[in-house]
C-alpha cells in the first residue's frame, strides 16, 4: 500500500508550459465579447417592439371567377336565395276547435287531402234546424197550390145558406113589426130593434158570401209567390250551414310540402282578429317544391344586363357541384330606392331535393342574342364588410399597414363587393380597430 501511495504523490519537478497570451489575441477576445453584447441588445429590442406591434387577423383576397361556359359567357353574378314561387297559408272558412290534424312538418300531400278537422256538433245543429224550415215552407206553399177541399167549401157553403135563411126571417120579422107599428100595436122600439137585426144578417150574408168566394177560386197569386220566397229562403240556410258543415274539414289546395304546422288539437281557429297568444288564423303553409324561384336584388349600374326570359346557371353554397338551370321569371315593377336594386327572380327549370327554400344560391346570368355588343362581367371579388372602414381597406405590405380607398357595390352572401380598389391576392386586415394606421407595423395571423 505504500508503495500504491508514492505512486499517486505528484512529481513537482514536471511543470506544464505556459504561453504568454499576445496583444492580439486580446483584442480578438474583446471584440468578439462586445459583438455578443451587441446582438443580445438588438434582440431585446426587437422583442420589445414586437410585444407593442398589435396583431391582427387578416385574409388573403380571393377572386371569384365567373363559371364560363364553351358555348355560353357569363355576363353578371349575383347571389341570393332560394324561394318558393307559391307559398301558401292554408286558413280555415269557419272558426272552431281543432278536432283532429293529420299531417306534420315536411310531409308531402296530395290536392284534396284532409290535413285538418274542426269539431262540428254546433254546425249539424243549424243544419238540422234550417232543414226543419224548409219543411215547413214546402208544406205551406203546397197547401196554397192545392186550394181548398171539397169539406172547406161544403162548410163555406152550409154557413152562407143559413146566414141568408136567417136574413130571410129577420126581413119577415121586420115588415110583421112595421105593420104593427103602423097599428100602433107595436112600439118603435121594437122597430129599430128588427131594423137592427136585419141588418146584421145582411151584412153576416155578404161576408160569408165573399168567404165562399174565396174558398171555391182559390189563393191569391201574392200569397203564392210570398210562400214560394219563403221556401227559397229556408233552402239558402240550408245550403249555408251545409257548407259551413264541409269547412270544417280543411283540405290541401294543391299537391306540395307541409313547410310549417302552426295548430295542434284543443286550438281554436278563427276568421277574424287574430292574436299573438290567441286563436290562430291559418292551420299550415304549405308550397310546391317543384316550383322554385331564386329572389335577387340586381343593382341598378347592372339592371341593364339583364330582361325577362334570359337563361341562367344556378349552385348554392350547400351543394357547389351540382348546377342548375334557370331563366329570368319576373323582374319587380319598380326599385328599391334605400338598396338602389331591382329585385329579380329567376325560375329553377328541374328543381330536385337537394334544393330548400331560404338556402343561399349563386346566379350566373349568360350572355345571349338580345346582349350582344354588352362586355362580359368583370370577375368578382368580396371581402368581409367588417374590412371596410371610412371607404377603405387596410392591406399588410412587408409587417407594415397601407391604406387602400375601395369602390363597393353591394352586399352579397358572400360578402361586401368590391368593384375598385383590390385586384385579388392582397393580405387584408379582416376587422380594423381604431389603433389600426397607415405605416404601422402589425403582426399578422391569418
Amino acid at each position: 500500500m505504500e508503495k500504491d501511495l508514492h505512486g499517486l504523490k505528484i512529481d513537482k519537478s514536471l511543470k506544464i508550459p505556459t504561453r504568454e497570451t499576445s496583444p492580439r489575441t486580446v483584442k480578438w477576445i474583446a471584440g468578439g465579447a462586445v459583438l455578443f453584447l451587441l446582438l443580445g441588445a438588438a434582440r431585446f429590442l426587437l422583442v420589445a417592439r414586437e410585444s407593442n406591434e398589435p396583431e391582427v387577423q387578416t385574409l388573403r383576397v380571393a377572386v371569384a371567377t365567373p363559371s364560363d361556359s364553351p358555348s355560353e359567357s357569363v355576363i353578371l353574378n349575383a347571389t341570393g336565395y332560394i324561394v318558393a314561387h307559391h307559398k301558401i297559408q292554408v286558413a280555415s272558412k269557419v272558426m272552431g276547435k281543432v278536432a283532429w290534424i293529420g299531417v306534420e312538418k315536411g310531409d308531402q300531400v296530395k290536392v284534396n287531402q284532409v290535413i285538418v278537422r274542426l269539431e262540428d256538433a254546433e254546425y249539424h245543429a243549424q243544419l238540422r234546424q234550417a232543414q226543419g224550415n224548409v219543411a215547413a215552407a214546402e208544406g205551406r206553399l203546397l197547401e196554397l197550390r192545392n186550394g181548398s177541399r171539397p169539406e172547406e167549401i161544403d162548410v163555406a157553403k152550409a154557413n152562407l145558406e143559413s146566414a141568408q135563411s136567417d136574413l130571410s126571417n129577420a126581413k119577415i120579422t121586420l115588415a110583421r113589426i112595421q105593420r104593427l107599428v103602423d097599428e100602433k100595436v107595436a112600439s118603435q122600439q121594437q122597430l129599430d130593434d128588427a131594423r137592427g137585426r136585419y141588418g146584421n144578417q145582411a151584412a153576416r150574408v155578404a161576408s160569408l158570401e165573399r168567404t165562399y168566394d174565396l174558398v171555391r177560386v182559390g189563393p191569391r197569386k201574392e200569397a203564392l209567390m210570398q210562400a214560394e220566397g219563403q221556401l227559397t229562403q229556408a233552402r239558402g240556410q240550408v245550403d249555408l250551414y251545409q257548407t259551413q258543415l264541409n269547412d270544417t274539414v280543411i283540405r290541401a289546395p294543391i299537391t306540395g310540402t307541409i313547410l310549417e304546422r302552426i295548430v295542434e288539437k284543443g286550438e281554436f281557429v278563427t276568421t277574424g282578429f287574430v292574436g299573438d297568444r290567441g286563436a290562430k288564423g291559418y292551420v299550415v303553409s304549405m308550397a310546391d317544391l317543384r316550383d322554385l324561384q331564386v329572389e335577387l336584388d340586381i343593382n341598378q349600374a347592372d339592371f341593364a344586363r339583364l330582361h325577362r326570359g334570359q337563361k341562367a346557371i344556378i349552385t348554392t353554397d350547400a351543394y357547389p357541384d351540382r348546377k342548375y338551370e334557370g331563366v329570368i321569371d319576373e323582374i319587380a315593377p319598380e326599385a328599391n330606392r334605400q338598396k338602389a336594386t331591382v329585385q329579380v327572380k329567376v325560375k329553377v327549370n328541374s328543381p330536385d331535393e337537394y334544393l330548400r327554400p331560404d338556402m343561399n344560391a349563386g346566379v350566373a346570368f349568360v350572355s345571349d342574342q338580345k346582349q350582344a355588343g354588352v362586355a362580359p362581367a368583370r370577375a368578382a371579388i368580396y371581402v368581409p364588410a367588417t374590412a371596410v372602414r371610412d371607404g377603405a381597406v387596410f392591406v399588410v405590405l412587408n409587417g407594415r399597414v397601407v391604406r387602400r380607398a375601395v369602390k363597393t357595390a353591394g352586399i352579397a352572401t358572400a360578402g361586401l363587393r368590391i368593384d375598385n380598389g383590390l385586384v385579388g391576392g392582397e393580405e387584408i386586415i379582416v376587422a380594423p380597430t381604431s389603433e389600426i394606421k397607415e405605416g404601422i407595423r402589425v403582426r399578422t395571423r391569418q
